[in-house]
Order: structure tokens, then sequence, then C-alpha cells
């Protein structure tokens, strides 16, 4: 690596000669100058690294110096060296954008702590999480290698999702081709897992299932309304956990984190079958039962998600919770729009559900569009598009109008996503399905290796249409094609996230509890 090149800026310079010399001696170039005005003529001659600049000096003071290295150079990192511990000096500076902030007299040793963290945190960062993750390593090969329970798998992911965004920090192309592989090997599996335990799960009787899209609101939400405040269930459609991740910090902007969770989305992992039990407190095959006109099937004509605001009501009542609520749906631009301008009226209510639907948005049209596939070209960017969206959106806006009034947040989704690569050959008639990690037909013909067969539909809780219904589910990354223009689409979908079937990023999704700070 070349020599860094630091400008110590200090009108008593002579004194600091000590603290050069132990710079030097660490490996750092140093030049030295006792004002602003010289600083200022150097900087625009010299390539630097790092400014130490004196907050109190003649003639031009350090804060004044500052704002005009900025106007030389934005980005050049800049550590402000003062006596001075007035915090209306230290929210000038740090409102002029410092770096770092020092209180003399300084120690050696903190100033080379602050070079460090400008100049060899991405270095250092990466180094720490190599060895952190080489020792954890063995522990979730353990981990997928042990008959894992529905809450130790959740825990696996988590720790997954966790390495995965250290991972994108690190920037170690060698190490991430290792823990995909690991995270490949958790999906297969997991779907292993799902395939042993899934009928047992949602078969009426069962004892031992966990939290899901059926029973998410008698779970999680009914259990931690407050009767005090007003109550919001914001659920943002298809947002998988290491998305959530990444807008999380957003949100601990204007609230507080009180519970953060995951709970397994039913199959298919889509939005007519998950949120629709969500808002039913139901499995399809009891929604269609109940609500037979609500209800529609794939291969039906109309809306699949047009009564969930119907399904919401009937299912508190059924719970016994006498609550008036609100019912905003988002899905364009102008509803989100509304959604600011409304917010306020909504806290007359004590319980309002918010249900927006970009990210979801988002996924579909990143598969038919060049610009976004260039855009979320894979996970990282994914997480970081989406955090952008977030953050400039009108949902984060209407938060925001809230941060200052008591309310309770209660945030989740319906189901994730996954990146698909592997194809896997179909063949249906032409009523069956267009999904591409589900298929749903009468005359289904496939390998039974690569997908989870349900013949009879109602062992998943599914409806069943016609005598010869069945519904097949990919695994892993792999998506179902049709033999008819069987290249085009293989190549046309390689890479694109999709859901509906059987992954670790499809059916462990986030459900999060936040209040007023």
């Amino acid at each position: 690596m070349s020599q860094i090149n630091i400008l110590w800026v200090d009108d008593e310079i002579d004194s600091l000669k000590s603290q050069i010399l132990f710079l030097e001696n660490k490996g750092y170039r140093v030049s030295a100058l006792t004002n602003g005005y010289d600083a200022l003529e150097f900087l625009k001659e010299q390539v630097v690294d790092v400014v130490l600049l004196d907050e109190s000096m003649p003639g031009i003071t350090g804060l004044e110096t500052l704002g005009k290295i900025k106007e030389i150079d934005q980005q050049i990192p800049v550590v402000m060296i003062t006596k001075n511990e007035a915090e209306n000096v230290m929210d000038d500076a740090i409102g002029r954008q410092i770096t770092d902030y020092l209180i003399k007299p300084v120690n050696p040793n903190q100033v080379l702590l602050s070079l460090k963290k400008i100049i060899d945190n991405k270095r250092l960062v990466a180094e720490k999480t190599t060895s952190a993750y080489q020792q954890e390593f063995r522990t979730l090969f353990m981990a997928l290698s042990s008959n894992q329970d529905h809450q130790e798998w959740m825990d696996t992911y988590k720790k997954l999702v966790y390495w995965e965004i250290e991972m994108s920090k690190a920037n170690s192309p060698e190490l991430l081709e290792v823990f995909n592989t690991q995270k490949a090997e958790a999906n297969t599996e997991f779907a292993k897992f799902i395939s042993r335990n899934y009928a047992d799960w949602v078969h009426p009787k069962s004892t031992d299932a966990p939290v899901m899209s059926h029973t998410l609101v008698r779970d999680k939400l009914i259990p931690n309304l407050d009767s005090e405040v007003p109550n919001f269930f914001i659920l943002i459609d298809n947002l998988r956990y290491d998305q959530w991740k990444a807008i999380q910090p957003v949100f601990q902007e204007s609230f507080r984190l009180v519970e953060e969770d995951t709970f397994y989305s039913i199959l298919p992992t889509s939005t007519q079958y998950s949120r629709n039990a969500i808002f039913a407190g139901m499995l399809p095959v009891d929604i269609e039962r109940q609500f037979p006109v609500q209800w529609k099937n794939d291969d039906e004509e109309g809306g699949k998600n047009l009564y969930e605001e119907e399904f919401f009501a009937a299912q508190l009542k059924r719970l016994k919770v006498d609550a008036r609520f609100s019912y905003t749906k988002v899905i364009n631009h102008n509803d989100g729009q509304h959604l600011v301008n409304n917010i306020h009226n909504l806290l007359d209510y004590p319980l309002n559900v918010v249900v927006y639907n970009f990210v979801d948005m988002m996924s579909h049209a990143r598969t038919e569009m060049e610009v976004l596939k260039e855009l979320a070209g894979d996970e990282t960017s994914y997480r970081s598009i989406t955090a952008s969206w977030f953050e400039h959106s009108p949902l984060h806006q209407a938060l925001k109008r809230l941060a200052d009034r008591k309310i309770n947040l209660i945030v989740a989704t319906d189901h994730g996503s996954v990146r698909v690569k592997t194809p896997v050959k179909v063949i249906g008639d032409k009523q069956t399905t267009t999904n591409l990690r589900y298929k749903h037909g009468r005359n289904l013909n496939y390998d039974p290796k690569e997908v989870l067969a349900f013949r009879d539909p109602r062992e998943a809780g599914l409806p069943k249409p016609n005598v010869n219904s069945s519904y097949i589910f990919a695994r892993e990354d792999g998506y179902l094609c049709y033999p008819n223009n069987y290249n085009y689409f293989v190549n046309y979908y390689r890479n694109t996230f999709q859901h509906g079937g059987i992954s670790l990023e499809e059916m462990i999704v986030p459900v999060a509890r936040l209040v007023s700070k």
C-alpha cells in the first residue's frame, strides 16, 4: 500500500514534533503547517489523505478553514483537534461534516486510532470478518448436519443473513464464494426439512407448528396491541429478512425496536396465498370453504387479494377482538402520497392496517426491465436498492410524521423471494399456472426429486378445484420451465428474484415490533 499523506495544521505545531515523529515511525508521511491560509494553498497543489486541523488559530479559524477545505475537496477526511469542549463548537463541526473530533491534549495513540478508523477501516473489517467467519463456519456446518427443528432453522437463517451482510462489507470474493456454497447447502437441507414436516404443520390437529401466515395475527399482532395508543400493522409485501435488516436502521431513526422475530410463510410463498392467509387467519383450503365467492383459485378470473379487509374483520370477530380499524392498501405512488397526507387522521383508530406493495412490484419489474437487472444484480445490490427506496418512500415520510406521537408499530411481510439459477423442466396443460416457483394444475409431469409435490392439495392446506388437481413447489434456487421455448425462458429468468417455492429466503420472513422513542 502507498504511503499515507497527512496534513497537520496547528499554530503551535512546534509543540507537536513528538506526535509527528510517532506517526512517521508508524509509516505516515506528515506535512506540518501553522495556519489555515497555507493549508488551503497546500491542498490546491498536493494530494492529502487526511487533514488534522486545530480549531483555534489566529487569522482564519479552524471552522472557517474546514468550510473552505470542503469547497476544495468535499471528500477529504478532516479530524478537528481542539481545547474547546463547548457543545456548540462540536455541533458546528459535526454540522460541517467533520470526520472525527479530538480534545487536547491528545495522546499519540488517539490520533493513530482516528487515522486507522478513517484509512484502514475497510481493510480491518475485512480481516476480522474473514477470521470470525472461519471460526463460525464449523458451527454452522454442524448445525446444518444436525436434525434442526423449526426454531433452530430460523436461528440458523438469521446467522446466515448476518454473515451475508458482513461479507458485503468485507469485499472478499473468495470468502463470499465459500459462504454462498454453505448457504446453498443450507437451502438443500431446509428443503428436505420442509418436505418432511410441512404437511404435519398445517394439519388441523398439529401441536408443534411454528408461527405461520395463518397464525401471525393471532400470535404476533393481537398479543402485542397496546390499548393506550394507536396501533399500526404495516405489511410490506415480499420483504426478505435480509431486506428488513437493510431498512431496520431507517425505522430505528424514529422508533425504538422492542422485539424482532421471524415466522414461516405458508406454501405457495405468493401474495395470493400467504397474504390472504394472514388476513383471514386461515389456510387457503378453509378460506375457500368459508368465503367461496371471495376466494379465487389460480385459474379463475379476477383479483386474488381484493377481500383482505373483509377477511381481517372476520378474523378479529372470531378472535373476539373488538377494535375499530382502518385498512389502507398502497399499490402506486399516488396511494403513497394519500397515505402521507392522511396519516394523522388514522390516529383516531385503535388499529390501522397498511399494506404496502412496492417491494413486490420491484421484484417483478426487475425481471422485465434491463436497467433494474443492472441495479439489483445480486443480493447485496437488492438490499441496497430496497434501503434506498424505503428511505425516500411515502411510507417512510408517513411514519416520520408519526414519530412525535405515541404509537405501537408492528412490521411484517407475507413472503420473501429467492434468486433463481437452476432450471427445472415441467410439462403441464394449458390450465397450469405460470408461476416459476410453483405449479398448480391437473396433468403435471415432473421429476419428483427436483420438487415437493402434493397430489392431494388438501394435505398442504390448499384448495382442490378439480379431482386431479395437484401442486408442485420448486426447491432451493430452481425455477420451473415448460419445454416450449425452453432455452429462451431459461436464459430470460435466470438470476431473477422469484417467489412461490421453498427456500429460506421465501419462507422465513420478518415480524418486528417498534414503539415511539
